[in-house]
């Protein structure tokens, strides 16, 4: 019976040194929430300082939005060989000029689509394009665009440029293309 009592008593004490050593981390949490919301303050002022200038919020995201389009319509597509996910010399030469049009504009983000002809499965074909997409985000980060500018998708063969079912529409199918993600 005594037994009992004391592990009574040694459970309860426990018990309590748990609840006091977990309560003694939650205010170091409260105290990080509140510099967030300072942070947000500073952000929602910069837009006021634009309108102060005369130049409203709206005509600045136009010309932005036309901007990117102006760039997104430089960035060219590259070419592969059927079964193929190296990168040609003229693909090299392409994705250097569209690293360089990266590196001029380093608020773009890209999207690399990768795409397939007909031939083949289409889990084989997703995963060809795949290998494309990321064959191409390979080397323009190895002319310097940042890793974390660029991401990448797989259509397959499911977004053909050419529907023929002829050797010429298929050259034209198995592709690669820039996409500005906004």
């Amino acid at each position: 019976m005594r037994t009992c009592v004391v592990l009574q008593w040694i459970a309860m004490i426990a018990l309590c040194s748990l609840l006091v050593v977990g309560c003694a981390k939650k205010p170091a949490v409260t105290e990080t929430a509140p510099e967030q919301p300072v942070e947000t303050r500073v952000a929602a002022e910069q837009p006021s300082a634009v309108s102060d200038q005369g130049v409203s919020e709206s005509a600045v995201q136009e010309r932005m939005a036309a901007d990117l389009e102006a760039v997104a319509s430089k960035l060219q597509r590259i070419h592969f060989d059927f079964d193929q996910y190296t990168l040609s010399p003229e693909a090299r030469d392409i994705l250097a000029a569209n690293a360089a049009l990266l590196k001029a504009n380093p608020e773009l983000k890209i999207r690399i689509e990768g795409h397939c002809d007909e031939r083949g499965s289409d889990e084989y074909n997703l995963a060809l394009g795949e290998r494309r997409a990321v064959a191409a985000r390979d080397y323009l980060v190895s002319l310097g665009v940042a890793a974390d500018r660029l991401s990448t998708i797989s259509y397959g063969e499911e977004m053909p440029l050419d529907p023929a079912s002829n050797e010429a529409a298929w050259a034209k199918n198995r592709r690669a293309e820039f996409k500005v993600v906004r």
